[in-house]
């Protein structure tokens, strides 16, 4: 029983080792081919042999004299058009078919390379032409279907005997098969066009998804747990600097607390430019964070947006800050004018910076609306942003910020930023600012605000 399953699996891999030769060798044939029509010399080679091959069996089949001359002439014409293969495949068609079906049926029967010749250009036709041109392919193969079938005779005046029937019919099949092949593989070639076409649109709108969804994480993030990280900062900053007989351990706590939620804010914040990024932002557009030597850049733009006056009127022994509390007031800065732009269109603005010796304090003022503006600027932009947004921006580099309407009208924005140096083992963002000193900062700037 074994030995006879071993028998018959060894005849089925010998046949099918059989068939994927048959199929290699009909591959490699086409592919030369292929090859000889997409050589420039190829179709005017292949004309040259197989008119070569016509007159040699013509001469051979027929008598000499005007019968012979004629019988040339169309085995020519039957052959000769191969060389506009690539060229004119339609016209070519047209002539070796014109040409063919007269030499058959003076003759007797088909001319072996009269029929190549015409099966080589139907192909080309049926494969690569236009749906005008595939329409003539399979009408080109009518006309010797016709002489086979409907048996004429010969122009010697004999019928068509058993052997010349036989090469007509064989030769229609011929044309036939290679129309029928050349439609096949112009449809297999659209077919994986539309498909790689298909593909391609699948995965644009997978990545198009993709960032979209990147997008949206990006949003969840900045909107929810940007703001209860930053709460988490201000808190343990406010429990640190009011509770009163704090023991120095929970003070230290506190500290650490609000020293590792900035730098979760920091790194979060890098996060978040890196999904935008991928969501659909150049990465040509990425450019170091924008700081207080930015800042006339801002006013400018602001002037040209706005139309109205924007002061910077600087004090204090300028010197440049850490880079977060630059990146910080350049945005209170430019959400402050923001916000003057929407709520109070038109109305001047002063914009101060105070290089005090251990801070850097900030005062916005505009001349516009004031306690009427000042109610919806709290608000002012949905997702964080308006006083709440700032309030966590200073509180998040160890500051503070207030906001409201001021003495005289107008709107004011009053904003301290630490800018002690760190200790070398300090977190980013371990500022410190004395309570009392705050507190008289602030009296004196209202003071200088009335």
């Amino acid at each position: 029983m074994t030995g006879a399953r071993k028998a018959r699996e060894e005849r089925g891999g010998r046949g099918g080792r059989g068939e994927r030769g048959e199929r290699g060798e009909r591959r490699a044939w086409g592919e030369r081919g292929e090859r000889l029509a997409a050589s420039p010399d190829g179709p005017v080679a292949a004309a040259a042999l197989l008119t070569l091959l016509a007159a040699v069996d013509t001469v051979l089949r027929t008598d000499p004299g005007d019968r012979l001359t004629a019988a040339l002439l169309l085995a020519f014409g039957a052959t000769a058009p191969v060389a506009l293969l690539r060229t004119h495949p339609g016209p070519a068609a047209v002539l070796a078919t014109a040409a063919n079906t007269p030499l058959a049926a003076l003759l007797g029967a088909p001319v072996a390379a009269g029929v190549a010749a015409q099966a080589l250009l139907l192909h080309r036709l049926a494969r690569h032409g236009s749906r005008r041109g595939r329409a003539l392919a399979v009408l080109l193969v009518l006309p010797l279907a016709g002489y086979a079938a409907g048996d004429p005779g010969t122009a010697a005046g004999g019928r068509l005997g058993d052997t010349g029937r036989l090469l007509a019919v064989a030769a229609a099949v011929l044309l036939a098969a290679a129309t029928a092949t050349g439609l096949a593989r112009r449809a297999r070639s659209t077919a994986a066009a539309h498909g790689a076409v298909e593909r391609a649109i699948a995965h644009t709108l997978y990545e198009h998804a993709a960032r979209g969804e990147r997008a949206r994480i990006a949003r969840e993030l900045h909107d929810v747990v940007a703001h209860h990280i930053s709460m988490i900062s201000v808190q343990a900053e406010t429990a640190r600097l009011t509770t009163p007989g704090l023991p120095d351990e929970g003070a230290r706590r506190l500290r650490d607390i609000g020293d590792t939620a900035r730098t979760a804010l920091t790194e979060m914040r890098r996060l978040l430019g890196v999904l935008r990024e991928d969501a659909g932002a150049d990465p040509a557009e990425r450019r170091p964070p924008p700081g207080l030597a930015q800042l006339n850049e801002l006013l400018d733009d602001a002037r040209d947006a706005a139309g109205s006056a924007v002061r910077l009127i600087v004090s204090g022994s300028v010197r440049p800050l850490g880079t977060g509390v630059e990146l910080t007031a350049y945005r209170i800065v430019q959400e402050a004018l923001t916000n003057a732009r929407r709520h109070a269109p038109g109305a001047a603005v002063d914009v101060e910076l105070h290089y005090a010796d251990t801070a850097l304090r900030l005062r916005i003022r505009d001349n516009g609306p004031g306690a009427h503006g000042g109610a919806g600027r709290g608000g002012a932009h949905g997702g964080g942003h308006g006083l709440t947004g700032m309030r966590e921006r200073a509180a998040a580099v160890g500051g503070s910020l207030r906001g409201g309407p001021a003495a005289g009208g107008g709107f004011l924005l009053e904003a301290t930023l630490p800018t002690q140096p760190r200790a070398p083992g300090d977190a980013p963002g371990n500022e410190n600012v004395n309570e009392n000193e705050n507190a008289s900062e602030n009296a004196s700037e209202n003071g200088a605000a009335a």
